[in-house]
């Protein structure tokens, strides 16, 4: 599932094609994805102009001027896809085609400037709905979400608070939304890494001062991440079709077996079980 980074790096390489700019021409190819897809989705969407594209978590929002909001989520297999174009056409041709959808392009969206905008998704667990612009964020799908751990709200102060006196596996307080909003299981296991805490000690149970150290530790697993365009272990591509290259920078995760990156560490990289994930970790260097 694409986790912040993955979807920070589709909005930013959408905005370009999409801020400020009118839907000409809106194709939807089939009448739902995950959950039934909005009535009249097509007519709604031709002819408004995208204000602002942002992101929640791991959701999109664009923000159209008929004052709805198109809230987009990847799921496991989706991609937003941003062409210009047939680059085979012939040089000196300034117009050209873009290529027919394909089989597993459920949504396009033409837009003004020639832009053209494809949701593909093989499996079709990604959602596209409509909802009125000021009740966006009471979305079911974003209601309880926590504060975005890039964001203003999330400082020292409330993640000591949050996690104070549970019992829960600190893996698995990090990654309730409710607490924090887009982390997930890879950036999880590379902050604990990065922090030398070992995945299953009680959240409420760490010294209040390491917590407070969990803080800039995740801005910079996050930004680290959405620099190198994400991390592109099965489906993740980039707005024109590239890999993301955070994979090739992880320090534990899919590293089970491997040497402990840490100078002067002998151990090896083990994997451990957390309630039906994988938790990658240093037995050295994570207590």
């Amino acid at each position: 599932m694409p986790e912040l980074p993955e979807v920070e790096t589709v909005r930013r390489g959408l905005a370009p094609a999409m801020e400020g700019r009118v839907i000409t021409a809106a194709d939807v190819r089939r009448p739902d994805l995950r959950w039934p897809l909005p009535a009249r989705m097509a007519e709604r969407l031709t002819g408004a102009r995208v204000g602002l594209l942002r992101r929640r978590s791991k959701y999109i929002l664009a923000d159209l001027s008929t004052g709805e909001t198109l809230l987009i989520h990847l799921g496991m297999s989706g991609r937003m896809l941003v062409s210009h174009g047939d680059a085979r056409a012939a040089p000196g041709v300034f117009h050209h085609a873009h290529p027919a959808p394909e089989k597993h392009d459920h949504v396009v969206l033409d837009m003004e400037g020639g832009a053209r905008i494809t949701f593909n998704d093989a499996r079709r667990f990604g959602a596209m709905d409509l909802v009125a612009t000021p009740m966006a964020e009471a979305h079911p799908l974003l209601a309880t979400l926590g504060p975005e751990p890039l964001g203003n709200g999330f400082d020292a102060g409330y993640l000591v608070a949050a996690l104070r006196g549970r019992a829960t596996p600190i893996k698995a307080a990090l990654l309730d939304q409710r607490l924090i909003a887009g982390l997930g299981n890879i950036y999880v296991c590379e902050t604990l890494f990065r922090a030398g805490i070992a995945p299953w000690r009680k959240a409420g149970r760490i010294a209040p001062a390491r917590v407070a150290g969990l803080v800039p530790v995740i801005r910079d697993v996050l930004e680290d991440a959405i620099a190198a365009g994400g991390s592109s272990l099965r489906d993740h591509r980039q707005t024109g079709g590239e890999l993301g290259y955070f994979q090739h920078s992880f320090r534990v995760y899919g590293r089970e077996g491997a040497p402990c990156v840490t100078p002067g560490c002998t151990a090896t990289v083990r994997r451990l079980v957390q309630s039906g994930r994988s938790s990658f970790h240093c037995p050295r260097c994570q207590r």
